[in-house]
């Protein structure tokens, strides 16, 4: 109609971007696996599992949105599948589900922070921050999804050049015996596998809701598996790359390195500062 402004289709780069970050947004919250598992078997899942379950739902994903070019996504799916009732069962449970796994990520990113900010640990300035976070990603959603986009390819470039850079530098400070397993059948037993396979699962899953992007992508048919076939690549490269080199690292105690068990959300910052310093250390955490 004249005088309607004409929609905006998500091109290439963005709906990676985007893709990138509804699934992963870099290692954030990796960290924890390399405690139930050690630093071998968590490199390997973060390998392993994206075969067993992030391609085989990417392409699932890749088909089933390129037959139904819609933003209500896998509601459509479902609804076309088993009827309006059951369609709208899974789209509130998704809502649910949502809901509760965003409320994370602001939490997730003060945990980053405190590191670097001790004042974060006071619990006012600690919920200030997590409201702070949790208000500019609404406000953020709330100015469209072309904005959402153009972000989500400057956030991807931001959150992962200090990854790069931990990387490039920490790669002469490796020491492989830090990832030797002297004692194979020992540490499986010693594995916490509700806690690996859950923080793996939590990592490398979501891949379904990129659909509720199909009716906003340009040209979807020869976009979107495109998309999500780099956004697996990155996603795959952005959790291995930076644990291998990560826990090849010495972080240094009294009595020698820091172990596996020391490892929690927030601790590449701490990897990040033995390489680099504090310039490092919040970048990387920010």
């Amino acid at each position: 109609m004249k005088g309607l402004r004409k929609k905006q289709a998500l091109a290439l780069f963005p709906l990676i971007a985007l893709i990138f970050y509804e699934v992963s947004g870099g290692p954030f919250g990796a960290e924890t696996s390399v405690r139930a598992a050690g630093p071998v078997l968590a490199v390997a899942g973060f390998i392993v599992f994206p075969m067993i379950w992030s391609i085989p739902e990417a392409l699932i994903t890749a088909e089933l949105a390129t037959m139904f070019p819609e933003d209500s996504g896998y509601v459509a799916w479902v609804s076309a599948a088993f009827g309006p009732f059951v369609g709208f069962q899974e789209g509130l449970l998704s809502w649910l589900s949502g809901m509760s796994d965003n409320a994370l990520y602001p939490v997730l990113a003060v945990d980053y922070f405190q590191y670097l900010f001790p004042v974060l640990t006071d619990p006012f300035w600690r919920y200030t921050a997590i409201f702070a976070t949790a208000f500019l990603l609404t406000y953020l959603n709330y100015r469209g999804l072309v904005v959402v986009g153009r972000l989500a390819v400057a956030l991807t470039i931001f959150s992962m050049l200090p990854f790069i850079g931990m990387v490039l530098m920490g790669i002469p400070r490796i020491q492989p015996k830090l990832w030797a397993i002297h004692d194979v059948p020992r540490a499986f037993r010693a594995l916490d596998w509700r806690h690996f396979i859950n923080i793996i699962f939590w990592n490398v899953n979501y891949w379904d809701s990129v659909s509720t992007l199909a009716g906003e992508v340009a040209e979807p048919q020869r976009t979107l598996p495109t998309a999500l076939l780099w956004a697996v690549v990155l996603m795959v490269l952005g959790y291995v790359v930076p644990l291998a080199v990560g826990t090849g690292i010495c972080v240094p105690t009294a009595h020698g390195c820091e172990s596996s068990a020391e490892w929690h959300s927030g601790y590449f910052s701490k990897v990040a500062y033995v390489v680099g310093g504090r310039p490092r250390a919040t970048t990387a955490g920010a």
